[in-house]
């Protein structure tokens, strides 16, 4: 590249300057080179310029002449250069196209698309159910007090049932140093807090998850999802808590499905009854059944009738106010529906398990 001269301006100076540049770039290939050549002709202190900075030194005449070149020059080196740069697009355009042609007979490719992991689709689908059925869906916290994980479900301190759930205690507590805090052992506290801020009637679902300290195995997680279920208003009964979960188990797992419900024991439920369907696999024959174990039956929840001490530690009446509650666990309803062999490939990340759903 010439470098920058202090030439005095003349018509000739002018004429000469405008045939080198204009051939210089004629040669040019590649964007960088452009800009150099731009600098050095058309930049602040390239040559055009300089010349245009000589023209005070001329007289009237001479300056308006050599003036008038000079501008025409500029100009037609920004149109070169303009021309050229096209150039340069259009063969780096038609190169690209010679490399990477598009061949039309080859199929298109897929654009991989995502999806819900398994444990949100049975969760969505549990509470599209439920919601059908005139319930509404609420969320809590995940880390609570042992206020409402235990003491209002009529669990208190030192009570024997405490050792059915294996609790991750946090370091904290208020400042009086009465509720410590926990990771929560299941949804059921919403239970508290729902009847808590609101009246009858209530019918609620709640999703969420949960936390235990407990080995790991293909049956156990020490963390899980859980569903908790309340309904409380006047009159409701036990013929109530039937006939929604009959409902539920007929929606989710087909019109020929039969309930079975046994006595259990919930500390804030009275009565309390586990809930178990027919066997899909066997049709409730459990003749060699992996899935039911030979049983015919397949427990699937945990229910029963709210516990008048939990209405009366929120203010209800239990002479007024009856209700059910109900809890299951949805990675199980997914293994059972889906004949899935172990909880803990929900949370492997392996996606060979996940792109199934």
């Amino acid at each position: 590249m010439t470098q920058p001269t202090s030439e005095p301006p003349s018509s000739q100076t002018i004429e000469r300057l405008t045939r080198e540049a204009v051939d210089e770039l004629s040669k040019l290939g590649t964007y960088e080179e452009l800009e150099t050549w731009r600098v050095a002709y058309l930049g602040r202190r390239g040559r055009l310029t300089l010349l245009l900075r000589g023209l005070s030194g001329l007289d009237i005449d001479e300056r308006r002449l050599v003036g008038s070149l000079a501008n025409e020059a500029k100009g037609t080196l920004e149109q070169n250069l303009e021309r050229r740069s096209a150039e340069i697009d259009g063969a780096e355009l038609a190169t690209s196209a010679s490399q990477d042609k598009l061949d039309v007979t080859l199929p298109g490719r897929t654009t991989p698309v995502g999806r819900l992991h398994p444990t949100t689709q049975i969760v969505r689908e549990i509470c599209g159910v439920f919601s059908d059925l005139g319930f509404s869906v609420v969320e809590g916290p995940e880390v609570e007090w042992d206020h409402y994980n235990f003491e209002m479900l009529n669990i208190p301190r030192g009570h024997p049932a405490r050792d059915m759930w294996n609790t991750l205690w946090v370091d904290y507590q208020n400042e009086a140093g009465e509720q410590p805090m926990l990771l929560r052992t299941h949804t059921s506290p919403m239970q508290a807090r729902v009847m808590e801020s609101s009246r009858p009637p209530i019918r609620v679902v709640v999703p969420g998850k949960c936390y235990r300290y407990e080995a790991t195995d293909a049956t156990h997680e020490w963390h899980f999802y859980q569903v908790e279920g309340l309904a409380v208003d006047e009159g409701i009964t036990f013929a109530d808590l039937k006939g929604t979960l009959y409902e539920f188990a007929r929606r989710l797992f087909g019109e020929d499905r039969k309930v079975r419900f046994r006595c259990d024991y919930f500390p804030f439920v009275e009565p309390g009854v586990d809930m178990s369907i027919d066997c899909f696999a066997c049709e409730g024959e459990g003749d060699g059944c992996r899935i039911c174990r030979d049983s015919g039956w397949i427990e699937i929840m945990g229910a029963g009738m709210v516990h008048p001490k939990v209405l009366a530690g929120v203010g209800y009446d239990p002479e007024k106010y009856t209700g059910f509650a109900f809890g299951l666990g949805p990675e199980r309803i997914a293994m059972l529906k889906y004949g899935i062999e172990d909880i803990r490939l929900f949370y492997a990340n392996d996606l060979r398990f996940l792109r199934q759903f």
